[in-house]
């Protein structure tokens, strides 16, 4: 099911997300679950396992670790991070962002991107990984596979306890984005809390896997899955209307 892609075809591109609606949390929370998010990204690839805080200048970039995670300087990042309007008071409502990255540079970096701690109806709670560019970097080829990213998610599932993550490649989100922004992405990996209810029998080559007691880890694919493959496509199609049908694809918590 793997299609070949032209040499004049700009590759796709890959990112892991997880998202949760309103939860109140202060600085030093989204610290512990960043902390513990990070203890457990790591084992899933060495690509993964580096992390430092954002300077103005790449060449310091590896002069600040983040790893192993330290609690205080996180909470830190995180309260440096607060949403305020320019010379107002701070929005507390919004909660706190924190973006840093592993190193690396050009096709050949991940960063993530959090945004936690927030309580208002008009946002939302996201952790956000971006992957090296396949075809450009020898750690994409590595990374970007089944096994790596369903670590990844579920590394995301157990420390920050989302609605919903997913790993995909930016091509497919456009294509699910389709279908209506109010609905959940369905990606390559899919992990569905728990809340949202029961995942029913998928077809093969699907594999569902628990995350402990917390929701179900959906893999549509064991090898790469792109959107130029009409295969995939169909695939996803199939499961997600299995899935709509099963009460699951419901427009996320605001």
């Amino acid at each position: 099911m793997t299609a070949k892609a032209s040499p004049k075809t700009p590759p796709e591109t890959y990112f892991a997300g997880a998202y949760w609606g309103a939860r109140k949390e202060s600085p030093e929370e989204c610290a512990r679950r960043t902390a513990e998010f990070l203890a457990l990204l790591a084992p899933s690839d060495p690509f993964l396992s580096q992390w430092y805080l954002p300077t103005r200048s790449s060449r310091e970039s590896r002069e600040y670790p983040l790893m192993p995670p330290d609690v205080p300087m996180l909470t830190e990042q995180f309260q440096l991070g607060v949403n305020r309007e320019k010379g107002g008071p701070v929005i507390e409502s919004l909660g706190f962002g924190f973006w840093f990255g592993n190193g690396g540079r050009d096709y050949d970096r991940a960063s993530l991107r959090i945004y936690s701690g927030g309580y208002s109806e008009a946002g939302s709670n996201s952790c956000v990984l971006t992957l090296p560019t396949p075809g450009r970097s020898l750690n994409a080829e590595r990374v970007i596979t089944a096994p790596v990213l369903t670590g990844v998610v579920r590394s995301m599932a157990l420390a920050w306890d989302p609605e919903w993550a997913v790993a995909m490649s930016h091509a497919h989100r456009d294509l699910e984005d389709e279908k209506g922004k109010a609905d959940i992405w369905l990606g390559w990996m899919t992990y569905l809390s728990r809340q949202r209810g029961t995942v029913p029998p998928l077809p093969a080559p699907v594999r569902i896997e628990p995350v402990e007691d917390k929701g179900s880890l959906i893999i549509l694919t064991p090898e790469r899955f792109t959107a130029a493959n009409p295969e995939h496509i169909a695939l996803a199609r199939r499961v997600r209307e299995l899935l709509a049908r099963a009460g699951l694809m419901q427009p996320a918590t605001p």
